[in-house]
């Protein structure tokens, strides 16, 4: 007779539409593997099949060959729009409010520094030809914090900066307004200037936060972004 174990799985995005469920617990096989419980998962919710999936096991990133045990808590993580989080030195910051640059500038800019360099990256009224009415965020905050702080811990190896801040807009951002700010401060722009784009770039590549499309016409919604993958 086959053993059970208990295990939790969460689920986000598109993933979480296909299976009407948020979180759930299941008892599965002992030595079942992560693609072995999306299958189970896949019976349950066969358009969940075609939604490409990327997992987490434990708030850290797992192949779907990977083994679960007993009280793992297993993620589905869809498209996608660490570390000792030092908050004197950086900060991520998820949340539901309008992002101010000038408050966070202020917050990351010292007399020491020569540089500060802020990019926001602002919802667009189109999209593939289509007119977007606004954008809606969502995140799996725990596992973004985590891998925001590595991110964080490998930007101050390889860039000589002051401090830098990161804010995440969570829930609908109206056309014209910021879903994401990154502020670098560095005592010359060539690092700040770097810095930040790095921090962008692995955010968008691997943080697990959803992105989802609102369309006019009639046209509906659509999640959009690719599976994450890590940048070097």
């Amino acid at each position: 007779m086959t053993s059970l174990i208990a295990i939790s799985v969460r689920c986000f995005a598109a993933a979480r539409e296909c299976l009407q469920q948020e979180q759930m617990s299941l008892q599965v096989p002992s030595g079942i593997t992560v693609d072995g419980v999306r299958r189970l998962l896949v019976d349950r919710a066969p358009l969940l099949a075609n939604v490409p999936l990327a997992f987490a096991v434990n708030c850290a990133y797992a192949t779907a060959e990977q083994v679960l045990q007993s009280g793992d808590e297993l993620a589905l993580i869809p498209p996608i729009s660490g570390g000792s989080l030092r908050a004197d030195l950086y900060r991520f910051t998820l949340t539901h409010a309008a992002i101010d640059p000038r408050l966070i500038e202020s917050e990351a800019r010292s007399d020491a520094d020569g540089a500060l360099v802020t990019f926001a990256g602002t919802t667009r009224d189109h999209n593939d030809g289509a007119q977007v009415l606004k954008l809606s965020y969502e995140a799996y905050p725990e596992m973004a914090q985590k891998v925001m702080g590595a991110i964080f811990e490998e930007a101050v190896k390889r860039f000589t900066i002051s401090r830098a801040r990161v804010v995440h807009r969570l829930g609908e951002v109206p056309v014209g307004e910021a879903s994401v700010l990154v502020v670098v401060a560095a005592a010359h722009r060539d690092a700040a200037f770097d810095a930040c784009r790095f921090l962008m770039d692995r955010l968008k590549n691997e943080v697990p936060i959803f992105k989802r499309e609102t369309l006019a016409k009639g046209k509906g919604d659509r999640w959009l972004g690719e599976l994450p993958r890590s940048g070097n």
